[in-house]
């Protein structure tokens, strides 16, 4: 009986030991990954060449983010538009400029995530709300038309990773419609798949993050409620979403990407990250608050073994303009040497 009792203690000990080293073995697999070091790539109407992307090379970005674009005429609207050719919209956005964007970035070891986005005219794709069941098998079956394209894209480009949509908050409660609309996505793409929730209540929702490889979050997470708050204070004020997304993360056991975070350059970035520069005309520049967020999430939240990357919104190829003055790109920006510095590491 006593070695019988010796067996098993022998056996769960070995058992557990082994169950630690395979948890352990996990949690190094993500901390060692080669995280995505991304911007969100602006589409423009000329086409790009070798040295656009050797100014990211120069910035150590090793993704990033192409986004063309369907558009609904308003959020109750079913039907939605697309052009897929470079005739009617910028060259950047088109199936051409995707794929040879693609291809000069891929020759320099930078990957791409293709993330679609829906337009709405009046409205954010957040509003999209269907008044019917009829109204919502069409929207379904439209956007499955609109996805798939791009993910037809996406393999064909070999382009490494795929979101399957963005900030469509009010359609995700549709789960067994999205989890359909992943399965056929999944029969004719072979990369990663990610969907970009919005930071406010959506990734903690969404109820489909296991049919994905990635758990994929808008990261506009407000760091304060001043205008010149420290970078102690900025830092500190990122514990909340960080458990908040850890929480979410254990559920799943996904890695994280943010698809996209960002901070304008003017005294209340940090206060409401999510705010367009247009919406801000009255509000002081400072490149100083957009440097202090950007440290704020470097110190904060980059070294959690559970992100697999970021994505700073936003990089223009061609570069800025003056009115770009307070816009959400670092480029030109002491933000920049940051993202630099700390993507080197």
């Amino acid at each position: 009986m006593i070695k019988a009792l010796s067996f098993f203690h022998y056996f769960f000990t070995s058992a557990s030991l082994i169950l630690q080293a395979c948890v352990a073995v996990e949690s190094q697999s993500i901390l060692s990954i080669d995280k995505h070091k991304g911007v969100c790539w602006v589409a423009g109407r000329e086409e790009i060449t070798q040295k656009q992307i050797d100014a990211l090379l120069m910035c150590n970005v090793n993704w990033i983010s192409q986004t063309p674009f369907g558009w609904q005429q308003d959020a109750s609207t079913s039907f939605i538009g697309t052009n897929f050719s470079s005739d009617r919209i910028w060259w950047g956005e088109s199936d051409r400029g995707i794929s040879l964007t693609t291809e000069i970035a891929n020759k320099s070891g930078v990957k791409t995530l293709l993330k679609p986005h829906l337009w709405v005219r009046n409205g954010w794709p957040g509003d999209i709300k269907m008044k019917s069941d009829t109204a919502w098998q069409n929207w379904f079956s439209n956007y499955e038309a609109f996805i798939l394209h791009y993910a037809g894209l996406a393999e064909k480009n070999k382009i490494e990773a795929f979101c399957i949509g963005t900030e469509l908050q009010k359609t995700t409660i549709h789960e067994e419609e999205w989890r359909l609309v992943i399965s056929k996505i999944r029969s004719i793409y072979s990369g990663k798949l990610i969907y970009a929730a919005n930071f406010h209540k959506e990734f903690e929702q969404i109820k489909f993050w296991d049919a994905l490889d990635y758990i994929g979050i808008q990261a506009y997470f407000s760091l304060s409620t001043k205008r010149d708050a420290s970078l102690e204070e900025l830092t500190k004020n990122w514990n909340a979403p960080l458990l908040a997304i850890e929480r979410v993360h254990k559920k799943y056991n996904k890695p994280v990407v943010f698809t996209e975070i960002g901070y304008r350059s003017d005294v209340q970035a940090a206060i409401e990250p999510w705010t367009w520069p247009r919406d801000m005309k009255e509000v002081p520049v400072s490149e100083e608050t957009q440097a202090l967020c950007y440290q704020a999430f470097f110190n904060a939240a980059w070294s959690k073994n559970w992100l697999a990357g970021v994505y700073f919104w936003k990089w223009y190829p061609h570069g800025t303009r003056r009115s770009a003055e307070t816009d959400f790109t670092p480029q030109g920006k002491p933000a920049e040497k940051i993202m630099k510095e700390n993507f080197a590491r």
